[in-house]
């Protein structure tokens, strides 16, 4: 088949690529860096280099495809640290490219990379944006095919608990505790999406992914002794506290609340309502496997 990707090759897209080609399928990779062609050539996919701000580009890479994969990142609505950019309204723009591009070009077949929470505009924080987009393109004709792929918090956001390791000697955060909560690894989302690639399509559907299920202080014992700190501790702070660091460091004022709130969202379940109603058989790339990635970023940080 002849399958177009966004979202360049990283923690996903890099596997996802590498799957799709080895299965013999043509494929084309979208990323806005132009240093990124040699990389994508190199996994035997041909670059697209372009922007997702560009509806006319979108349109001309999509033609001709048998499935689209779509995805949308707050990197590519700006930087984090930019107090001006109003990230869940540049995403939801992106959306509306996306769904242009896919009216213009005349797919069919489209799956869209979501997210844990993308069912409800309500207390996910953050994320919501990924409600929106998902309702912008169901807003394509019925005969286009959607699979929604929604994955639940990825293993590499716990790399952010490198630095208050390192300078508060604990993980930090709003929520935590014994209760557990489902996680996934990039590597079992692109199996996933590569396997739904292969199977029919027909009318709009959910698919959730999970690897493992564990609690907080669970993670802080299994990242602490992959660091050889054993004894890592789990600390929850109110909200409050959290947002007033975040905004210290310089945050925008919508990526710093919306990540309170998002994470809020984790300690209260609100995020997995319709996860826990729509469970999926669990990956295979368990915290155990992801704790020694962990442990060589956390040595590498130090060199």
């Amino acid at each position: 088949m002849n399958i177009v990707l966004t979202g360049s090759i990283g923690n996903i897209g890099k596997p996802l690529t590498k799957e799709l080609v080895d299965k013999g399928h043509s494929v084309t990779v979208i990323s806005s860096n132009k240093e990124r062609k040699a990389a994508i050539e190199a996994l035997g996919a041909k670059a697209a280099i372009g922007s997702m701000f560009d509806p006319d580009f979108l349109t001309e890479t999509f033609t001709g495809a048998d499935v689209v994969y779509l995805m949308e990142t707050m990197e590519a609505a700006g930087d984090l640290f930019d107090k001006n950019v109003d990230f869940i309204e540049k995403i939801s723009e992106i959306g509306h490219h996306y769904k242009t591009a896919v009216e213009r070009s005349g797919v069919k077949k489209i799956i869209h990379l979501s997210s844990i929470g993308a069912h409800t505009d309500r207390g996910t924080g953050i994320i919501v944006f990924h409600y929106h987009v998902e309702q912008i393109l169901k807003q394509l004709p019925n005969d286009v095919a959607i699979k929604f792929i929604r994955p639940v918090g990825i293993y590499f956001n716990m790399f952010s608990f490198i630095n208050t390791i390192k300078n508060k000697g604990a993980i930090i955060s709003n929520w935590g505790g014994d209760k557990k909560e489902p996680w996934v690894s990039p590597l079992d989302i692109a199996g996933v999406v590569a396997e739904e690639i292969e199977k029919p399509f027909e009318g709009r559907t959910v698919r959730y992914v999970a690897s493992d299920v564990v609690s907080p202080n669970e993670i802080a014992k299994t990242l602490g002794e992959a660091i050889g700190k054993p004894n890592l501790e789990w600390k929850v702070i109110s909200d409050e506290e959290l947002l007033k660091n975040w905004l210290d460091i310089g945050f925008n004022e919508q990526v710093a609340k919306g990540f309170v709130e998002t994470q809020a969202s984790q300690g209260s379940g609100v995020v997995y309502e319709d996860y826990y109603q729509n469970q999926p058989v669990l990956g295979k790339v368990k915290l155990a496997d992801f704790a020694k990635e962990f442990a060589a970023a956390y040595q590498n940080d130090e060199a």
